[in-house]
C-alpha cells in the first residue's frame, strides 16, 4: 500500500521544545508524537466503510493497566486525547505499525517482525469472531482482568517472561496516591506541596506572581467545581469530600507535549487521605480534520471522556469533564481524571519477539473488544473472513510506513540539526 511521499518536517506542527526532544529518542518515540501525520495519511487509503468509536492513538504504548471501580487490575486502551468515531482500520493500523516499528528498535529479524504483525491482527479478528457471536449485553461486560491474563500467559510464555509480568503486575499495584504523595510532595512549613521539578513539574507559587496565582488557582478550583456536574451523582459526593491543597503545571507523554496540563493535590479525612487529579486540556482530535463530523458534544473534554467510556470497560471513577477561561482570556476545554491509580506499562523494549508477539496478539484482543462496543462486530467479523488474507496485508502494510516513518524521523532530525526546528533533549 503506497504512502504518499512528503517532506516530514514541515508536517509536525510547531511543538514545544520539550516535545521535538522526546520525539528524536528515536523512530518509535517519533511515531507516538506523530498522530496526526499518520492520520493525513490514512486519509486517502481505502476503507470497509464500517464505523466505530476509534481510539485515534492506539499504538503499542497506548495499552496498559489500570484499576477498575471493583478494585481489580484491568488491561485496556487507555489514551483517548484523540478519540473520534471512524474507519476500524485506522487503528488496527495504528497498531500494527507501532509494533513493527518497536520490533525493528528491538532487532528482529524481518521473519519474526512479520509474525509478530500476524498475532496481533488475527488476535483482533478472532476476538471481532467471538464478539460477534455473542449478545450485545455480554459483549457490553466483556474485559480482561489482569489475573486470567495472567493465568492464560503462564502457559504460554518462558520462565523469564513470567516473572517480568508478575513484576509489571506488582508494580502496577503500587501506583497509587499514596505513592504519589511521598514521590511528588514535601511538608513546606507546615504545609503539603507539591516539589518543582522543572520544566516537567512546576508548582503554581513557581510559576505566577501571588495576583495570578490567586486568580488562577480560582480557575482551577472553578473547574474541578463544575467538573462534578459530568460525574454520577454517587462519584460527584465523594469528590465532594476533598478539599484543595495544592497545584501544579505538568508536562506528559510525546504527542501531548504541548498540551496544558494541571495536578491538584487534594486531602480527604486527613493529609494521608490524598488524592492526585489531572487536569488536562482537550483540543480537537487530530482526526477530525478527515473524518466527517461526531457526535454535537458540548465541548473537546466531553468527547475524550464520551469516547473513553464507550471504549473501555471500565473507567476511572473521577472522569469527568468542564471548560474554563483562562487568566488569558482564552476558552479551554479540559477533562479531568486519576494521576495515579494502579497505573502500569510494558516494557516493550525489553520483550523477546515471542513476548511482544504475545502482547500484540492481547492489544490486537484488546482492541477488537473497544471496537465491538460500538461498532457493527457481525458486519466487521464477516469482512474479516477467517482466514491470513487481512493479516497478511495489514503485516505489508506496517512494513511500508515503518520505512516512512524512519524518513519522517530523519526529516526532523535534519531539521533539528539545521536549526529549524528546536529541541531540548534529556526531559
Amino acid at each position: 500500500m503506497a504512502i504518499l511521499e512528503r517532506q516530514a518536517a514541515s508536517r509536525v506542527a510547531e511543538h514545544v521544545p520539550i516535545r521535538h526532544g522526546r520525539m528524536l529518542l528515536s523512530p518509535f518515540a517519533f511515531y507516538r508524537g506523530a498522530a496526526a501525520v499518520m492520520a493525513a495519511d490514512l486519509a486517502g487509503t481505502p476503507v470497509s466503510g464500517l464505523n466505530v468509536q476509534l481510539c485515534g492513538d492506539a499504538h503499542l504504548s497506548n495499552f496498559g493497566l489500570f484499576a477498575s471501580p471493583e478494585r481489580r487490575l484491568m488491561f485496556d486502551v487507555n489514551d483517548f486525547d484523540e478519540t473520534y468515531p471512524g474507519p476500524w482500520e485506522w487503528d488496527v493500523k495504528r497498531l500494527a505499525a507501532s509494533l513493527e516499528i518497536a520490533a525493528r528498535e528491538n532487532g528482529f529479524t524481518p521473519k519474526q517482525r512479520a509474525k509478530i504483525q500476524r498475532k496481533a491482527v488475527r488476535g483482533y479478528q478472532r476476538a471481532m469472531a467471538r464478539f460477534a457471536g455473542m449478545r450485545q449485553l455480554d459483549v457490553w461486560y466483556a474485559r480482561a482482568d489482569v489475573d486470567d491474563i495472567a493465568e492464560l500467559l503462564a502457559e504460554r510464555l518462558g520462565k523469564s517472561a513470567r516473572k517480568k509480568l508478575d513484576k509489571t503486575i506488582a508494580k502496577a499495584h503500587t501506583r497509587d496516591s499514596m505513592r504519589a504523595l511521598a514521590k511528588l510532595t514535601e511538608v513546606v512549613e507546615g504545609q503539603r506541596r507539591i516539589i518543582a521539578d522543572p520544566p516537567l513539574i512546576v508548582p503554581i507559587a513557581d510559576l505566577l506572581s501571588e495576583e495570578q496565582r490567586e486568580a488562577f488557582q480560582k480557575v482551577i478550583l472553578d473547574v474541578l467545581g463544575r467538573y462534578q456536574a459530568s460525574l454520577p451523582s454517587d462519584r460527584r459526593a465523594l469528590t465532594q469530600a476533598y478539599r484543595f491543597v495544592d497545584l501544579a503545571r505538568k508536562v506528559v507523554g510525546v504527542g501531548s507535549v504541548d498540551t496544558r496540563c494541571w495536578i491538584a493535590l487534594m486531602t480527604g479525612r486527613d493529609a494521608d487521605d490524598p488524592l492526585f487529579l489531572q487536569v488536562k486540556e482537550a483540543q480537537p482530535s487530530v482526526l477530525a480534520e478527515f473524518l466527517p463530523p461526531g457526535p454535537a458534544y458540548a465541548s473537546e473534554g466531553e468527547r475524550v471522556v464520551q469516547g473513553q467510556r464507550l471504549m473501555q470497560a471500565a473507567s476511572d471513577i473521577f472522569l469527568g469533564w468542564e471548560s474554563s477561561e483562562g487568566i488569558d482570556g482564552q476558552h479551554r476545554d479540559f477533562y479531568v481524571r486519576q494521576l495515579a491509580d494502579w497505573k502500569g506499562s510494558a516494557d516493550i523494549v525489553q520483550m523477546a519477539p515471542e513476548g511482544l508477539a504475545r502482547y500484540g496478539e492481547l492489544c490486537g484482543r484488546t482492541l477488537a473488544r473497544a471496537h465491538a462496543r460500538s461498532g457493527d462486530s457481525i458486519a466487521i467479523a464477516a469482512y474479516l473472513g477467517n482466514d491470513k488474507t487481512f493479516a497478511h496485508a495489514i503485516a505489508e502494510f506496517s512494513s511500508v510506513y515503518a520505512d516512512q516513518n524512519e524518513r519522517d524521523f530523519a526529516a526532523l532530525e535534519q531539521a533539528a540539526r539545521e536549526g529549524r526546528v528546536t529541541a531540548e533533549h534529556g526531559l
